[in-house]
């Protein structure tokens, strides 16, 4: 069953110019010119239910504003979306009782309270009965980790632990589809990975649906097996993760470990040397000549270990906004 379905989608906003100094300032009084700002334009995809979806582009690609009409928080400019076969901006009770939008850069937490304060306040808001409230904490405690710090003021928390109650505070109601904009943000790779492992386990649990945006390529790479990539608002790719490494991985990455040092000189010639120690290398090398050069290598050099892997998505990521390619 299609747990979101969004057809020929489009969210557009009016902006103006306006001309430098006090003369552009006054001229604007009177007479502004507008434009058309297409933050997402004509997108189409669905997702089924219990699917862990990664949504990923640059800064301004159309994430977040997907996100806000998915949630209801904005109305499209045009098109057609289904949450849960609701339409998101009419805004309905039963609706919003079975959705989240979790935002890293946003909090909902009381600054001067202990989160558990908001906890019971989400408790009220969506009518959570006493019972299903205290099993619903006291699971999402443990698998956070969090039990020693619910009762402390939120500003003698670090990000790290605001972001985790963050997320029990949006998961009260136990919400049937879960948006993450970039719940990573700011922590440090510790925090990350506890947090990825989080949403894992929760999305295996509850079998939520839910769609992930980050920067983080290790979120992505760890948690989803689909990705949608969008860029200028519209959307380049959709379709497996390990498709998208095998059709745009250019390179593969050797990594050559070996017994006594090696010049630095008699490398560069087998490949792009992207680091350099005594005795470690790792080298960028054309995927048809990966094996040729591993074995060139190994017969020359004092080889103790040698590892071939393909390219980070990040890199393969960045090859594709680069291009420009249509990749749907």
């Amino acid at each position: 069953m299609k747990a979101i379905s969004i057809n020929n989608f489009s969210k557009h906003f009016q902006s103006y110019k306006k001309e430098p100094g006090i003369i552009g300032s006054f001229r604007s009084l009177f007479h502004r010119k507008y434009f058309d700002s297409k933050a997402v334009d004509n997108v189409s995809f669905s997702i089924e239910e219990g699917e862990l979806v990664g949504f990923i582009g640059p800064n301004g690609a159309g994430k977040t504003t997907t996100l806000k009409c998915l949630s209801g928080l904005l109305y499209p400019t045009k098109g057609e979306i289904s949450v849960l076969g609701y339409k998101p901006f009419d805004r309905k009770p039963d609706f919003l009782r079975k959705i989240s939008l979790v935002m890293g850069q946003k909090n909902q937490l009381w600054w001067d309270l202990p989160p558990t304060e908001t906890f019971l306040l989400n408790k009220e808001i969506y009518q959570v009965e006493d019972k299903k409230y205290k099993q619903t904490v006291d699971e999402l405690v443990e698998l956070l980790e969090v039990s020693d710090i619910v009762n402390v003021q939120v500003r003698k928390l670090s990000l790290g632990q605001r972001m985790k109650c963050e997320l029990i505070a949006s998961l009260i109601h136990q919400p049937k589809i879960l948006f993450l904009d970039e719940p990573t943000i700011g922590l440090d790779v510790i925090m990350q990975k506890n947090l990825r492992k989080f949403i894992k386990e929760y999305n295996n649990r509850s079998k939520a649906t839910i769609i992930l945006t980050s920067h983080y390529m290790g979120d992505v790479e760890e948690l989803c097996k689909r990705i949608i990539i969008i860029d200028h608002g519209k959307i380049i790719y959709d379709g497996g993760l390990a498709e998208i490494v095998k059709k745009y991985a250019i390179n593969k990455q050797l990594t050559i470990i070996f017994n006594k040092p090696v010049e630095k000189e008699r490398l560069v010639q087998l490949g792009e040397i992207k680091n350099h120690e005594p005795l470690k290398v790792k080298l960028s090398v054309p995927i048809k000549q990966a094996r040729q050069v591993a074995a060139k290598i190994l017969a020359t050099f004092p080889v103790e270990d040698l590892n071939i892997e393909d390219p980070e998505i990040e890199t393969i990521i960045r090859y594709i906004f680069s291009k420009k390619n249509t990749l749907t």
